[in-house]
């Protein structure tokens, strides 16, 4: 929602090895997708084992970006490997003299470059919190299990069909997040569907800006129909997300270990990772903080149930007017309507904000709206102010278009000077700050907490949602 006091615009399991080069030939496209924003590029270094770690006094972890993963949250922890990793560097220091304790360094990446960057140098550690396609698993050492026997786990929405047996999925979509691993069980299903003769199931491939969170709450909302992950993460997300549905009789592939990864020429760091796995043991009380701040969060809904589609079938014209005139998407709009009034033009807000948009008259006043009590005047001054915050602090073109958006949005609700104070810091600790999906947001995650986090995730969700549905809609809007 926008409010008036913002700061001002101004200055300022395991597979056979013929099953594997299937998987590498077929999904190492799709599979693989490109994190959003401008990709890092860090120069190799020297190998560095146990002993230069500790003369350099950092251990340096790559971490998988996901919030599920490695988020935290005004200093509390809510990512799986917070309390793991923090274990090991207390292990590691266990005993050594005053003024020789190393630290960790964080280094968030997605999922799929996780490997890449250790073998580049670019981390000592690389911690993925999920399995990985056997695909990528080359050339690094594997640590012992930091959790064994892990199955795979169909999830679905409470209220809609369960399944227990796999070719029941026959003809089926999954959604999953790129380098999942259940990518490849899918693919040996699908062999064993094709000699039955049977339709094979349908794999989509989410957007870069998901995570393995963010597809759960869409399959909570009905926006996906199911997905696959990690029996643990599934669990854990259940707690907060009570609409979901764990189909645990359905046996996708055989378990695995979820490990950590160590440079090959790294043997004593393989040696005391392995030794501090074997014996480590999660507090009870880990996910206390997680549960606390996310079962208060927002959950995004379904934004195309039959009446909502009503409702922006007859907002469509003017979101599509007002977009156009601004250069925006005009299911952006639509996106941020849903989040802001649920496409209802007589809704009524705090600080004076009001109607579809939920746009304040200070803030249409900047833009040069004066009337915001119509729905044109109101999706006017809402995408003229979207595209004056946009066009004087997010042009660059070392942003992309949906990292722009983004940006736009998190200004929208936070205020520009703000925004790009956190962009300043996240380059400071070695961020992404041309991007703001599980980079440049980590830093809004610890100054201001979940809001404007969520604020962005759930406008991108329905976007996404719309964008789907896109040939459909704007059919509909031909006719």
């Amino acid at each position: 929602m926008l409010h008036s006091h913002r700061p001002r615009l101004a200055i300022p399991l395991l597979f056979t090895l013929a099953c594997l080069a299937v998987v590498g030939g077929l999904f190492s496209g799709s599979a693989h997708a490109r994190e959003p924003g401008p990709q890092q590029h860090v120069a190799a270094s020297q190998a560095r084992d146990l002993q230069q770690i500790r003369a350099s006094k950092v251990l340096r972890v790559l971490v998988n970006q996901s919030r599920n993963s490695s988020g935290e949250v005004k200093g509390e922890p809510v990512g799986v490997e917070y309390y793991r990793l923090r274990a090991l560097e207390h292990s590691l220091n266990a005993r050594v003299a005053d003024g020789q304790q190393l630290t960790l360094k964080i280094i968030p990446r997605a999922k799929e470059q996780l490997l890449g960057a250790l073998l580049r140098g670019e981390g000592d550690l690389a911690a993925p919190g999920e399995l990985l396609d056997p695909s990528l698993v080359q050339g690094a050492h594997a640590s012992a299990p930091v959790l064994d026997q892990v199955p795979l786990l169909l999830v679905g929405r409470k209220g809609e069909r369960s399944y227990s047996r796999a070719d029941q999925l026959s003809g089926r979509t999954i959604a999953l997040t790129s380098a999942s691993a259940a990518g490849a069980a899918i693919q040996v299903i699908n062999q064993q569907l094709a000699l039955r003769k049977r339709a094979p199931i349908k794999v989509e491939w989410v957007d870069p800006t998901l995570a393995v969170e963010d597809v759960l709450e869409m399959v909570q909302a009905g926006i996906y129909p199911l997905t696959v992950v990690e029996r643990p993460i599934a669990q854990r997300w259940a707690r907060v997300m009570p609409r979901l549905r764990l189909d645990s009789k359905v046996q996708l592939a055989h378990p695995q270990a979820l490990r950590w990864y160590v440079r090959n020429d790294a043997p004593l760091l393989q040696v005391a990772v392995d030794r501090f796995l074997a014996t480590y043991r999660a507090p009870d009380n880990q996910d206390a903080a997680f549960e606390r701040i996310y079962r208060r969060q927002y959950r995004v809904h379904n934004p195309l149930a039959r009446q909502d589609r009503q409702r922006l079938a007859a907002v469509r014209a003017v979101l599509q007017k007002h977009g156009g005139e601004q250069q925006i998407d005009w299911l952006n709009l639509a996106a941020l309507a849903f989040k802001e009034s649920t496409l209802d033009p007589k809704a009524r807000g705090a600080g004076g904000a009001h109607g579809l948009m939920q746009i304040t008259p200070s803030a249409a006043q900047r833009v040069g709206v004066s009337n915001i009590g119509t729905v044109d005047g109101n999706v006017q001054a809402s995408a003229r102010y979207l595209a004056l915050i946009r066009r004087k602090f997010f042009a660059s073109p070392q942003i992309n278009e949906r990292e722009r958006m983004a940006f736009t949005l998190a200004a929208y609700n936070l205020g520009p000077e703000r925004v790009q104070a956190m962009r300043a810091e996240a380059r400071r600790r070695g961020l992404n700050g041309n991007q703001w999906f599980f980079q440049t947001e980590r830093i809004a995650m610890e100054q201001v907490g979940m809001g404007p986090v969520s604020f962005v995730n759930s406008v991108n969700k329905y976007f996404l949602a719309f964008n789907r549905e896109r040939a459909a809609l704007e059919r509909v809007a031909k006719r």
